[in-house]
């Protein structure tokens, strides 16, 4: 999966990770950034998304299902490699609530997963205690933007998510 820590991402990229954390680029990639990595996820042919190419982040496309309608929902997600599993962060550009794709997941946890141009079938599991700190500073050394996140979203606990392989999640 693409992506690396912040030290070693090239200065282009430690830029435009510092730049999106903020409040006007954040207010402007929640309304914006998902119909941009769509199309760019399209015209590549599942190769790549707009934030990959710009930011060196490592981008999933999550395939969720609504929790009211029942209709597959797919946008593009910072996804945190550990292994065979990837680690999701709920930050919602640090809005007041926690993103949709969050309540669809715990409405129905099973979800598909497109990374690498590899489809995976995923089991999601909300981390707690220890294990949700760990990802979650994990996921602060490639993306600062989450501490900023964080702070505007003060107010509620950002959930952080396992997303694990479905033959991996029935041992």
């Amino acid at each position: 999966m693409n992506g690396c820590d912040y030290r070693q991402a090239n200065p282009w990229w430690r830029a435009i990770r510092q730049i999106a954390g903020t409040r006007p680029v954040a207010w402007l990639s929640a309304r914006l950034l998902h119909y941009i990595d769509n199309a760019v996820f399209r015209v590549t042919r599942g190769r790549n998304t707009f934030t990959a190419a710009v930011s060196g982040l490592p981008v999933i496309m999550l395939t969720t299902t609504g929790a009211r309608t029942g209709q597959a929902r797919t946008l593009p997600i910072v996804g945190l490699p550990a292994g065979d599993r990837i680690v999701v962060i709920a930050s919602n550009y640090g809005q007041r609530h926690n993103p949709g794709w969050y309540y669809n997941l715990l409405a129905n946890p099973r979800a598909t997963v497109v990374a690498d141009g590899a489809t995976t079938e995923v089991e999601a599991r909300v981390l707690r205690g220890d294990e949700r700190e760990q990802w979650f500073r994990r996921g602060i050394e490639i993306y600062p933007g989450w501490i900023q996140y964080r702070r505007r979203a003060a107010h509620r606990h950002i959930p952080v998510i396992m997303l694990v392989p479905r033959a991996s999640a029935d041992i």
